[in-house]
């Protein structure tokens, strides 16, 4: 096997050309694809920082009835930033980054398809994330408009708000490069042998969403181009008072925002798929299905949009469409559900780190999955849309869906990129210390909700005071536990402290990234491996 890993993993054919760069130009200049999706989690660690803060400003806030710290203005632009910055500068760049360093990995390439573009895409979401966080210091602060930037608000703010769309444009280009990528790679640079129904899930899930973000970014880019234009060019696409319909943008954005909301879910999917079987001990139960869930959740994606808008006036034959359609994305959803815990049931279980984060996110995910199927019930959302019922649902599925996944993909995967193993003991004081704290914050929000507390509001009269001191609490303490996965967990491992990882720390755990060494070397694969009928094996 050394012999073959040697050939495979270390076949350099010129030393000058194939020498691992140092200093800064090895970071600047990268087009090594373990390198860009270190580059892609150190942003997204620091934006998931920022983001951290900016809510932990909002709790505090509404730790007690009463203005304390901030004003109204300044709150929505902290809710308003809080979104953008943790969807598009945290967790989507987070999977980007690996899906960099996994993919080529598991399918047997040498790199990305398209190196240089790897590392442009990277590069223009430095920019694009100054700018955001540097919209705080622009005349009239920050966008307040909410995440979702709805006209007529957005036609009503400061120079801001055309920085935060100018950002996003960089970003969604960014995010487009990326899918090219990734689809190109999936499809042309597998190791001969490896089919795509050979392919860890991983890759299945990424490949979908790649194709779902090529779909749907030029939407977003349309909308908030028409805003753009109503603000400086004379245009009334959403302008009332020159015949535009500011409900016309609702339909726009949603038609981005829902796929989006899967482009943040469905590698999520991918990482509990490979975790799951590693830690059962068994093949992963229903591959195909989950193949072909994942399929389907990508296409009803785009037919269910509307259920965001029950209350924008919408005909009843158009509530009951989007209502069924709603209802019946739940049945793939299940179906993956049932198939994690069938690959777990009579499986050889053992609960490390990774294990724990997967096993938290079903049970976590179940239950924001059960509201978000309440949210799609029109008469039950027209009580509860824009309460604290809906804050609740999403970051059930966002927080607990994509954050622990991507928690869980770094305990699993970081030997192989660190060549160190994590502290087991940090490792499981930070997955008790997450899930406690979270579920403080955000449980007690389901009752805010159904009592009718809006959301986005800086104030709150008597009656909600009880639980939302309780969720300001949990929320210093979830955000305190996300400092110690940095200092305790990320940087020792990083700085190399620790028992050194073997070549394949997991004992249930197949893919192709467990044949080459720990820490992969620079450059893996340069000639295609010959594979065994599973595709799991390199032989020699």
């Amino acid at each position: 096997m050394s012999a073959v890993l040697d050939h495979h993993a270390h076949n350099v054919h010129d030393d000058h050309q194939h020498a691992t760069p140092t200093g800064w130009r090895r970071w600047v200049f990268a087009t090594n694809h373990k390198d860009i999706g270190t580059l892609y989690m150190l942003f997204s660690f620091t934006m998931l920082m920022l983001g951290g803060v900016l809510a932990l400003i909002i709790r505090a806030e509404l730790f007690q009835p009463g203005l304390q710290i901030v004003n109204p203005e300044l709150f929505n632009q902290l809710t308003t930033m809080h979104g953008v910055i943790m969807v598009f500068g945290a967790i989507m760049p987070a999977f980007v980054g690996f899906a960099n360093w996994m993919i080529p990995l598991q399918i047997g390439a040498a790199d990305m398809a398209f190196a240089r573009m790897n590392n442009f895409s990277f590069w223009l979401l430095i920019p694009a994330g100054l700018m955001v966080a540097g919209s705080f210091f622009m005349p009239g602060g920050a966008p307040a408009a909410g995440w979702t930037f709805y006209a007529p608000l957005t036609l009503q703010m400061g120079p801001s708000m055309d920085a935060g769309i100018f950002a996003l444009h960089i970003m969604g280009a960014s995010s487009i490069m990326g899918s090219i990528n990734i689809i190109v790679t999936i499809l042309n640079m597998r190791a001969p042998g490896m089919t795509l129904m050979k392919m860890p899930m991983f890759c299945w899930t990424w490949l979908i969403t790649a194709y779902l973000l090529i779909a749907v970014m030029p939407v977003l880019a349309g909308a908030i181009t028409m805003t753009l234009t109503d603000r400086h060019f004379g245009t009334s696409f959403f302008n009332p008072a020159g015949g535009g319909d500011p409900v016309m943008f609702q339909h726009i954005f949603w038609f981005f925002g829902h796929p989006e909301v899967y482009i943040m879910i469905l590698p999520a999917f991918g990482i509990i798929s490979q975790i799951v079987p590693a830690f059962a001990r068994k093949k992963l139960f229903g591959y195909a299905s989950m193949v072909y869930a994942t399929s389907s959740i990508a296409i009803l994606s785009f037919i269910v949009w509307a259920h965001h808008m029950f209350t924008s006036g919408m005909p009843v034959t158009g509530q009951l469409f989007f209502m069924y359609a709603t209802m019946l994305i739940a049945v793939p959803t299940a179906v993956k559900i049932f198939n994690w815990v069938a690959t777990m049931w009579r499986g050889s279980m053992t609960f490390e780190t990774p294990m724990l984060f997967a096993v938290g996110f079903i049970f976590v995910f179940t239950v924001g999955g059960f509201s978000g199927l309440m949210l799609a019930m029109a008469p039950i959302d027209i009580q509860i849309h824009d309460t604290y019922y809906v804050v609740a649902h999403f970051h059930y599925v966002l927080v607990a869906g994509s954050l622990y996944a991507l928690f869980a993909g770094y305990y699993y995967w970081s030997p192989k990129w660190t060549g160190v193993m994590y502290n087991e003991t940090r490792g499981k004081i930070h997955f008790w210390w997450s899930l406690i704290a979270f579920n403080v914050t955000f449980f007690p929000m389901h009752f805010l909700g159904l009592a009718g507390m809006p959301r986005r509001y800086a104030d709150y009269p008597m009656q909600f005071a009880d639980f939302n001191a309780v969720a300001s609490v949990g929320a210093f303490f979830f955000g305190f536990a996300q400092v110690y996965f940095f200092f305790f967990i990320v940087l020792p491992t990083l700085r190399g402290k620790g028992e050194k990882a073997p070549q394949k720390p997991w004992d249930g755990a197949e893919g192709l990234e467990w044949e080459v060494p720990s820490p992969a070397p620079f450059h893996t694969f340069e000639t295609p491996p010959k594979l065994d009928a599973t595709a799991t094996r390199i032989v020699a």
